[in-house]
């Protein structure tokens, strides 16, 4: 009886085996599915297509599932992809519970830390191809994926019992743009163009710049994974660099590195990269490098899992053009920055590529094996990754206890009450734990009020809390000793305290007091109070960001919106001038359902000097070689609800300036792709790679069009090089009618950068003549965004023109937050002027005032601009 029934069970088994094995089989295979195998030269596959492969998948097999995860900014679905072993995707609530129990140490009594690590698996998260034109990881999904499900790769049984893999295509806007441009020119002679305009709606390249201020959709998702939902232990994000170095980078990254970060995340990070480089070179595959040109000092790519507690990595292949194949020739690989100096034998690059056809099917193939290396040494070391997971918590949980910063506090009194409110749910969405002061306290020889919000650093993302709140001071590391510093890959500051004008506290005592006083504060949070109901008016603050929406929405509702021409007290509090009175009617609640703060209800409106306001026309100037900064002006204003036209630097030899504009915005782009549309190097214009209609500039038809708008009443803002459009000698008119002139202030940057100044992207500290109405509404004193030119020095006027130094650097201590050689050299230089010419206004800034969605402090200059006398 017992050896029958165990027969009956082995029958079961094998039949069991075979139909699981004939489901296999019929999984579809990527090259059946496409119509092509993944990889071959001038095919690719949309984000739709890879979606529609990817769904067919999930119904068929049981290995593999699809969540819904948020939208894009341009409305398309995202999507979290898993797979592992059919009991893993089956058990998934469950494992993601552990993942969250060991990474916020919220172990419950009674249970072991050991038992969660068995019982856990090790989640792998890959963010694939947030630059659109680097194809290579989203191409590469269908391979890894169908070689995971059906494949037989020796690793594949240990990848699929002990790890889950996550992916995300992150960038399905910009995919498709590629794609579709890519697909309409292939075969031509613009096969190989680049395509016009940003690759996503908004930021293009800059979408791996944003994960600290998590302004776009797809980073909002992403974060969200990584901090409060999913918690995987690892991660990396997926790139494409050059075509003449390396041809596949991957960490360990190369010096400097954060400092915040616990030792244990960059040990972690040498075991996936050691592992890797000898399992890619031991697959035939030369060319991987390691502590390579990337460092790792900067938070604002998904790799600011790190500061989480995450093994945050990155990759990098060598590109091709888009889909197409190069041929590279021995001598044109030349590696480029830190860590390899040629391309020879080196611990940074043991099998060097020696040149040769370079294809998408190498790149997929190098991708595929890295995820695959990645994979399983996550499934072999599964226990320690899981155990270091919540040993890392426990330690941060443990540091705040005992090290200094002990807390920050978030005091209520505010010049900007609307920022405090959005840097409070912003450290919200990052994951962290945020409280009220419930009684006045004194603290550090200062007074705190209840409902101050405190930020207790006792917690598993203290390492973050503290970089983002704290002021950065760049650690200088040398090549050799008293040698050359090893600069910066990217900018030096990210302060959100300092960056978006939000006064912060940093408590270094320890204190039971305040620790028995505090409660959690219910989010998302708001510092909105109700309104009388027999109120005629709300007066808005000009000091508040939100103000200028509520002035735009109103204006958009058709209400009369008044703007105040001088301060005023009321209620025992300051209104600068150009705070913004709305009538209370019924449009009025629409508009209140969109702010985060009150205004300052009252029933007679204040007896002081106020001026109409009318919608002003707006155009942003945005050209069509992968204008980020236009973009992320264009986000802010749809933020604000600014209503704006986009032009393009040829439209500006025919377009009708003074009758459809009052003010123009020109961005961080050269004079010469403005003027020209080509790029300009060591005085020699370099031909563009956009087709011709796209590379055009405005030309001198364009430039005078614009100059004539400037002179007969408009209005100009330019920061940045776009600046020199407006510099040195200018003309409008012909023959006996033309006028010559040079405006009253020159740039001196290359003059203080030949003598050593050098700013990598820091925040420097400026006096602002607030009385002015361009800086109506900021403080006297604050960090402007900068990199070290341009910089002004203004000159008496003549013929009519005028100007005045809005903006100079401090006397003494410029250096706010980040790293500056040389600062004293720009000590009271002009940092932001503003000029009259004829009957118009001109607006020069050596700093963008909107960098990156992440300079709030520094938003109302645009905003004040709009509505200049």
């Amino acid at each position: 009886m017992k050896k029958n029934l165990l027969l009956k069970r082995f029958t079961l088994l094998v039949v069991s085996l075979l139909l699981w094995s004939n489901i296999m089989a019929q999984l579809p295979a990527p090259e059946t599915f496409f119509g092509f195998n993944p990889g071959d030269d001038r095919e690719m596959f949309t984000y739709e297509q890879l979606m529609d492969y990817m769904h067919l998948l999930d119904e068929q097999s049981p290995m593999i599932h699809i969540e819904p995860y948020g939208i894009t900014e341009m409305g398309k679905p995202m999507f979290i992809i898993f797979i592992s072993s059919e009991q893993n995707i089956a058990n998934l609530d469950r494992l993601k519970k552990i993942n969250r129990q060991l990474a916020l140490n919220e172990i419950p009594e009674g249970v072991k830390q050991d038992d969660l690590v068995e019982e856990g698996k090790m989640f792998f998260l890959s963010t694939l191809s947030m630059h659109a034109t680097e194809v290579g990881p989203a191409q590469a999904l269908p391979l890894t994926t169908y070689e995971l499900l059906t494949g037989s790769d020796a690793r594949r049984e240990t990848i699929l019992k002990n790890t889950v893999a996550m992916f995300i295509p992150h960038n399905p806007d910009g995919m498709n743009m590629i794609v579709d441009y890519y697909n309409k020119h292939k075969g031509t002679s613009l096969e190989t163009s680049s395509m016009p305009g940003v690759y996503h709606k908004y930021v293009g390249h800059n979408i791996n710049r944003d994960l600290v201020t998590l302004s776009q959709r797809e980073n909002k998702m992403i974060s969200s994974v990584v901090s409060s939902e999913w918690f995987p232990q690892a991660m990396i994000e997926r790139h494409q660099m050059g075509s003449n170095g390396p041809r596949f980078f991957i960490s360990p990254p190369h010096d400097p590195i954060a400092e915040n970060v616990d030792a244990g995340v960059w040990n972690w990070m040498r075991v996936f990269g050691s592992r890797a480089i000898h399992e890619m070179t031991d697959a035939g595959m030369p060319g991987v490098s390691v502590n390579y040109l990337f460092d790792d000092y900067w938070p604002g790519a998904t790799t600011t899992s790190i500061w989480k507690g995450v093994i945050g990595m990155l990759s990098e292949a060598a590109s091709v053009n888009i889909a197409s194949p190069i041929y590279v020739e021995p001598n044109e690989i030349r590696p480029g920055g830190k860590g390899l100096s040629e391309n020879s034998i080196s611990i940074n690059l043991p099998t060097p590529w020696e040149g040769g056809w370079w294809r998408l099917s190498d790149i997929l193939r190098y991708e595929k094996e890295n995820t695959l290396s990645n994979l399983y040494t996550g499934a072999i070391y599964k226990n320690e990754i899981l155990h270091y997971r919540n040993e890392v918590s426990q330690k941060e949980i443990l540091r705040g206890k005992q090290q200094a910063p002990f807390y920050y506090i978030l005091p209520h009194q505010q010049a900007d009450v609307s920022e405090w409110v959005n840097l409070i749910n912003l450290l919200h969405e990052h994951g962290i734990a945020i409280y009220s002061l419930t009684k006045d306290m004194e603290l550090q020889d200062r007074m705190f009020k209840e409902g101050d919000v405190v930020i207790p650093m006792s917690q598993p993302y203290r390492a973050f809390i503290k970089e983002v709140l704290e002021v950065q001071k760049f650690p200088e590391r040398f090549y050799t000793p008293g040698g050359e510093m090893i600069k910066p890959y990217d900018i030096t500051s990210w302060s959100l305290p300092l960056h978006r004008g939000v006064n912060v506290a940093e408590i270094n005592i320890s204190s039971v007091l305040l620790q028995e006083n505090i409660e959690p504060l219910e989010m998302p949070f708001s510092a909105k109070t109700d309104s009388v109901q027999d109120d005629a008016w709300a007066l808005f603050s000009s000091a508040g960001n939100e103000s200028f929406k509520a002035a735009f929405l109103g204006l958009d509702k058709g209400i009369a919106v008044e703007r105040t021409q001088q301060e005023i007290y009321l209620s025992g509090k300051l209104f600068p001038a150009g705070s913004f009175l709305i009538p209370l009617n019924d449009e009025y609640e629409t508009i209140d359902d969109e702010l985060g703060v009150s205004p300052l209800f009252v029933a007679q409106k204040p007896d002081v000097e106020t001026k109409a306001l009318q919608m002003p026309r707006v155009g942003i100037v945005e050209t069509w070689f992968h204008d980020m900064d236009a973009g992320w002006l264009r986000f802010i204003f749809d933020q604000y609800h600014i209503p704006y036209k986009v032009l393009r630097p040829a439209d500006l030899q025919e377009a009708k300036l003074q009758r459809d504009y009052d003010i123009l915005y020109f961005g961080d782009r050269s004079k010469s792709v403005y003027l020209n549309g080509k790029f300009e190097s060591n005085g020699q214009m370099i031909p563009s790679r956009y087709p011709a209609e796209y590379a055009k500039g405005m030309e001198k038809k364009g430039l005078e069009n614009l100059l004539q708008f400037i002179d007969k009443g408009g209005k100009v803002m330019a920061w940045g090089p776009s600046v020199e459009l407006f510099l040195g000698t200018l003309s409008i008119g012909e023959d006996e009618e033309k006028q010559e002139f040079i405006l009253p202030v020159r740039n001196v940057g290359k003059d203080l950068s030949s003598k050593d100044l050098y700013v990598p992207g820091s925040l420097l500290r400026v006096k602002m003549h607030n009385t002015h109405p361009l800086a109506w509404g900021m403080s006297d004193e604050l960090g402007v965004f900068h990199r070290g030119s341009p910089v002004f020095r203004t000159s008496i006027p003549y013929m009519g023109m005028d100007r005045r130094v809005i903006a100079s650097f401090a006397d003494e201590k410029i250096l706010m937050s980040g790293f500056a050689e040389n600062e004293e050299l720009l000590r009271r230089e002009a940092a932001l002027v503003w000029i009259k010419k004829g009957e118009g206004q001109l607006i020069l800034s050596s700093f963008n005032p909107q960098f990156r969605a992440s300079t709030p402090v520094t938003y109302k200059l645009i905003f004040n601009a709009l509505w200049l006398d």
